[in-house]
């Protein structure tokens, strides 16, 4: 099997898993429960994944969608299809307006055409007719010129509106793909970034995927609650963001799981940033700024492949996450390069464009 095809049958065995759970359930196959039942499936946001479990064999489609609307924000598709409709009037609109003077140039030409002809025919020569022919240019040139004017006005505003739409539309699409808890890009928007990777082939041995996972976190969840999980996770989130280049990607793509793509830089300094971010979560204090609890230390372990190790965007997901699973059976809170002859047992875990 080739390797574009291993991937098809990848994704297309999670879709399987997802539509079973589905009918499992008794859930209506339609799109908006598909994507719930994704946002569960992929392990992004843990309470999601309980409630939806708590609802039993057989939950309303009420039910369904009051989690979808406090998950992951239903209304938001709504706004989008609201702003998308709205910028598609705003362009109607502008079309008419252009349109509309398209007709009056025209309009204004066959005047200038028909007076030229009158005046240049041999048999008028009167001054009534030259009178009303400079008259009628007159006024068609003054009211052409206003028009263009109104025209010139229009277009400005209209564009100014769909201008103003389409900002809309990008700050909704940034809600969608950004995580809720932690402020990062969401795994959505990392499926949609991981899966541009293989466009410049030049770019390859210089950009790398990392994913790093938080070590014994089920333990902290389990000891202190799931409050002080969340707090743990917007302060590994924090600590990575400050640690890197604003141009690199960063994202919660799991639970306890996050991504970077790091691009414009060699192997060696690849790990070198990975050092630093692991460095600087195993030396920071995390405690309870009330009550004075230590929680410990908190610790992670990296996983990296260079995309020029990898085939296409799939088989680089596979062997970051090979790396990742050998740093933390070795010992974690360590970052692990990808090499051949890394193996793991994958099951069930996979990478999978989000939406196209």
């Amino acid at each position: 099997m080739t390797t574009a095809a291993a991937q098809k049958a990848q994704a297309a065995d999670v879709a399987g898993q997802i539509i079973h759970a589905m009918r499992a359930m008794n859930v209506s196959p339609i799109p908006r429960n598909y994507q719930l039942f994704y946002e569960a499936y992929i392990g992004a946001n843990p309470a999601l994944t309980r409630e939806l479990s708590l609802l039993g064999n057989r939950p309303l489609q009420e039910e369904l969608d009051e989690l979808a609307a406090t998950f992951i924000g239903t209304g938001q598709a709504s706004m989008m299809e609201k702003a998308h409709g709205r910028l598609v009037e705003e362009l109607d609109a502008l079309l008419s307006l252009l349109r509309r003077e398209q007709t009056s140039l025209e309009s204004y030409n066959r005047l200038l055409d028909e007076t030229a002809t009158t005046i240049n025919a041999k048999n008028n020569f009167s001054a009534d007719l030259l009178r009303n022919a400079i008259s009628l240019l007159s006024k068609a040139t003054g009211d052409t010129i206003a028009q263009g004017e109104k025209t010139v006005e229009g277009v400005v505003q209209r564009s100014q509106e769909v201008d103003q739409v389409r900002k809309e539309l990008d700050e909704y699409k940034r809600i969608a793909n950004t995580d809720s808890l932690t402020r990062l890009s969401n795994r959505r928007a990392f499926d949609e970034k991981l899966a541009t990777l293989y466009d410049d082939s030049m770019q390859l041995p210089v950009t790398a995927l990392v994913l790093a996972d938080i070590d014994h976190f089920k333990k902290f969840n389990d000891a202190y609650g799931h409050p002080v999980g969340d707090k743990i996770l917007a302060s590994v989130a924090a600590v990575l963001r400050s640690s890197v280049r604003k141009d690199v990607f960063v994202a919660r793509t799991g639970g306890e799981e996050f991504a970077l793509i790091i691009e414009g830089n060699t192997t060696e300094e690849v790990m070198a940033i990975c050092e630093r971010l692991r460095k600087a979560l195993e030396t920071r204090p995390f405690r309870n700024s009330r009550t004075g609890m230590d929680y410990g230390p908190i610790t992670i372990s990296i996983g990296v492949a260079m995309a020029s190790q990898a085939d296409d965007a799939g088989d680089l997901y596979v062997k970051s996450d090979t790396a990742l699973y050998c740093a933390k059976n070795t010992g974690r809170n360590r970052s692990m390069l990808f090499e051949d002859g890394m193996r793991k047992d994958y099951g069930g875990k996979s990478w999978l464009i989000y939406k196209k």
